[in-house]
């Protein structure tokens, strides 16, 4: 496997990928944004690839323990590395399939990327880009099951997908037993439809659903907004109201 470096948040993190195939793009961080954790606290992602989102997070809030979930040998290598090269002594990545996956203790929150294309659309020829973007049907209700399942009581879930996902994320956090749900869409301009969404669910919450402003990700040209910065590069978290 040939990879490349590169850096996350402003290059307080540095991240490996595959210099072919699927890349992780914007999501990861932007899920770990969304996670409200503090030192301590315990964070199981779902599908954790390259551990993106996981090396995020700890870099935003020291002291946490976060296991990442992932099925790909070649991937759980690779995200293993990235963790020994940023030194993020509380991270552990585990080969496994996430609706098998056991752990003695429950953990504060949950995360998940999962695929989002339907398993009926074209697949990309590349089989790991495949795998990481088409979902099989019922995905989203396996991943949220065993998510929830492993959850305190009172601790969250966080799924970003595609907007056209969002009432198939919402009807599987609740028949995971998590509610009070918060959407968080991600306008990728001001006043154009959002793409993609961020989904919190509290577990044995009970609570209203909430639809929040969000987060308008591009100003001019190609240039970042001010906030979209704040996140991406210095390490901001997103605020859940």
């Amino acid at each position: 496997m040939t990879l490349d470096f590169d850096t996350l948040l402003g290059g307080r993190v540095l991240h490996g990928q595959r210099n072919s195939g699927h890349r992780s793009g914007i999501e990861p961080v932007l899920l770990a944004a969304a996670i409200a954790a503090r030192g301590g606290e315990r964070v199981l992602e779902a599908g954790t690839g390259s551990g993106a989102g996981l090396l995020c997070l700890a870099a935003r809030v020291a002291g946490i323990t976060g296991v990442g979930v992932e099925q790909d040998a070649e991937l759980v290598e690779l995200a293993r590395t990235n963790v020994m090269q940023n030194r993020f002594g509380g991270l552990e990545i585990t080969q496994a399939d996430i609706a098998i996956f056991t752990d003695a203790l429950p953990f504060d929150h949950a995360m998940a990327n999962p695929p989002w294309y339907p398993s009926r659309a074209t697949p990309s020829p590349d089989a790991a880009r495949a795998v990481a973007r088409h979902a099989k049907d019922g995905l989203l209700a396996v991943w949220a099951k065993a998510l929830g399942r492993r959850l305190r009581h009172r601790g969250t879930i966080t799924f970003i997908i595609h907007a056209s996902a969002l009432s198939e994320c919402l009807a599987a956090f609740t028949a995971a037993h998590c509610g009070s749900h918060a959407i968080l869409p991600l306008w990728p301009r001001a006043g154009r439809p959002a793409k993609l969404v961020l989904v919190q669910a509290v577990r044995d919450g009970r609570g209203p659903s909430r639809m929040l402003p969000g987060l308008t990700l591009h100003a001019e040209g190609l240039h970042y907004t001010a906030e979209a910065e704040a996140v991406l590069r210095a390490g901001a978290a997103l605020d859940w109201g």
